[in-house]
């Protein structure tokens, strides 16, 4: 079996996270999202995967190469323009196989797709797509099916009087090759606008694979940070990463004794804590990261290679890579790109977000100039730093 996963986008609900790196790209528990897709895929016996690229391929290239190092055989389809989700894997058809799976590169899952390729083989179907329950679907691509599991309508973004199933678009497909012939090549195509509506009016058998697995998009702050509470809840199948009050310690850190960490908390390589800091979980701490004394880590998420200053305070926040924040920075729900400099205390509104600079960004206390290029924006108690 094949796959290809979509990692051409650009991201923009994850921003400032990934201003400077592909979604796929994104560490979850300090590896990149993209290899968690990978070895999932692998699990289930997939080991020839075609990446359909557009935006900041080069990072996917210098990490995973050709896939030998993961098991796996990789091939690179690299689009010289947005071409949507279905004029992508038209872009890539030199490279794919009579069926192949399709997923979307933003999505993670533990759905059994060994049962859903059984199921649409038994059916004989042009394409399966995978159905996951939402308590709001109004956000999302609404599939209604007849009793058999075949599919008999799709509204995208229905309004609430819409609104007759719960089950959405999952961002998993099976696919049978020949239906590509109905793309047109070169063009800005999508399945869920465009292709499948055309392969319902034309009577192609579409069948849907409904499933209670694990499932979340991870395309915006919010979702990515739940992302990793959820797995250290232990809800995701076969992520057994930290669970309770467990502490993971990577290499070479340097703890001070006097120090409080309460799991669930993964530490990556080469950190330091300092005397007095304290670290409440969930928390994920990358390679590098330096934690002053008295700091105070709540719920959040910090990148590689950020240092933390003394008493800083941060809730429910995440940091990017290379970032510093001075002495006494205090945050809540914000999300912080990389090479930021916070000068010392700063404090920031709740659902701050600072994008990165070109090359740094200094945050002076008292000022509402904002060295980023880009129109400034009071930071304080006041509201959001948006640029």
């Amino acid at each position: 079996m094949q796959a290809l996963i979509l990692v051409g986008g650009e991201a923009t609900r994850l921003r400032p996270l990934t201003c400077n790196m592909p979604k796929s790209m994104v560490p979850v528990f300090n590896t990149p999202f993209l290899e968690h897709v990978i070895r999932y895929l692998s699990g289930h016996n997939v080991k020839n995967i075609v990446l359909a690229q557009g935006h900041l391929p080069k990072p996917m290239d210098d990490y995973f190469g050709d896939g030998s190092r993961f098991g796996i055989k990789l091939t690179y389809a690299l689009e010289s323009q947005p071409m949507g989700t279905a004029g992508a894997v038209k872009n890539a058809e030199p490279y794919l196989e009579s069926t192949f799976l399709v997923l979307n590169g933003d999505i993670f899952t533990d759905l059994d797709l060994t049962a859903m390729l059984a199921f649409h083989q038994s059916r004989q179907a042009k394409i399966t797509i995978a159905l996951a329950p939402v308590e709001d679907p109004t956000a999302y691509g609404l599939v209604e099916t007849a009793s058999d599991g075949r599919i008999n309508r799709f509204l995208e973004k229905p309004s609430w009087n819409q609104i007759t199933t719960n089950m959405i678009n999952a961002g998993t497909y099976i696919v049978n090759k020949e239906v590509l012939k109905r793309i047109p090549a070169g063009a800005n195509y999508s399945f869920e606008r465009q292709l499948f509506p055309q392969l319902l009016e034309t009577g192609e058998l579409l069948f849907a694979f409904p499933s209670n697995a694990y499932w979340i998009d991870i395309g915006t702050p919010e979702k990515y940070l739940q992302l990793h509470r959820d797995i250290m809840r232990g809800e995701v199948k076969g992520y057994q990463v930290v669970q309770g009050k467990v502490v993971k310690i990577g290499q070479n850190c340097s703890i001070n004794p006097e120090t409080q960490i309460v799991g669930p908390a993964v530490i990556g390589n080469s950190c330091v804590i300092s005397r007095g800091a304290k670290v409440f979980g969930p928390v994920v701490l990358g390679n590098g990261v330096n934690l002053g004394e008295d700091a105070v880590i709540d719920s959040s998420i910090i990148w590689s290679n950020s240092h933390l200053g003394s008493k800083v305070s941060i809730k429910e926040c995440l940091v990017a890579n290379d970032c510093l924040l001075g002495n006494n920075v205090a945050a809540e729900k914000t999300v912080i790109g990389d090479h930021v400099t916070l000068s010392g205390n700063t404090r920031l509104g709740s659902g701050s977000r600072i994008w990165p600079p070109a090359p740094v960004i200094t945050v002076t206390p008292g000022k509402r100039e904002v060295s980023t290029g880009q129109t400034p924006s009071e930071i304080g108690n006041t509201g959001p730093f948006l640029p």
